[in-house]
């Protein structure tokens, strides 16, 4: 099992914490931190993500997602998955802000985290002279949400489904007021992608990783 921190948005935090947001997609970027290998020998320019002919399945050893951009064997790339697998565990990173004390070890030097002081998510106000700590800087020990991975695989954007939309955090007090509308939480779900990702970036369709968690703290 391992441990890898996610970062999400104060909205998605609170979802998190009503128990509403089971799911997240998150771009499929492969970099140099998680570098292609290529099987076979093919070019070594990596595929057009959104390009429709490219396609995704599981590999035999369940480690990895193989991202197809062509008909030859040498045209299939493997990526492993940044998130994790099945039972690793994501440990969340929000805006926060954090109080420091006197290190008793070494009294004269940095002050060390003592306890998180508010998260922006709870809709604390900050006092004059107070700012908060972006998520991405969020030490684990300030991290209060621990969620453990139940699925992992590779879609289109565009493949989520009504009750994907509702796991990945809506509530009905959010949702477009024609209830006759079958597709209103998939509406509501492109209206927050395009929010984060901007305009354009759901009509492209690119492949996410379609991360299923279950809470565990």
């Amino acid at each position: 099992m391992k441990e890898r921190p996610i970062l999400f948005s104060a909205p998605m935090v609170r979802a998190l914490l009503a128990g509403t947001k089971t799911q997240t997609r998150r771009i499929v970027k492969p970099s140099r931190r998680y570098p292609f290998e290529f099987v076979g020998s093919g070019a070594k320019d990596g595929p057009d993500w959104n390009d429709p002919s490219c396609w995704g399945f599981m590999s035999e050893d369940g480690d990895a997602w193989l991202l197809k951009d062509g008909t030859k064997e040498s045209d299939i790339h493997q990526i492993p998955c940044p998130y994790g697998q099945p039972g690793d565990r994501l440990w969340v990173r929000e805006t926060h802000m954090n109080w420091w004390k006197i290190d008793e070890a070494n009294p004269t030097g940095p002050r060390v985290f003592s306890h998180v002081a508010a998260y922006a998510a709870d809709g604390y106000e900050l006092e004059p002279g107070e700012r908060w700590t972006p998520s991405i800087h969020m030490l684990r020990a300030a991290s209060r949400i621990l969620l453990e991975i139940v699925s992992v695989s590779a879609k289109r954007l565009q493949d989520i489904s009504e009750a994907d939309a509702m796991a990945e955090g809506i509530t009905y007090d959010r949702l477009p007021n024609n209830g006759l509308d079958p597709t209103r939480a998939r509406t509501w779900y492109r209206g927050m992608w395009e929010t984060i990702n901007g305009a354009g970036s759901y009509s492209a369709n690119p492949w996410v990783w379609v991360v299923e968690f279950r809470r565990i703290k």
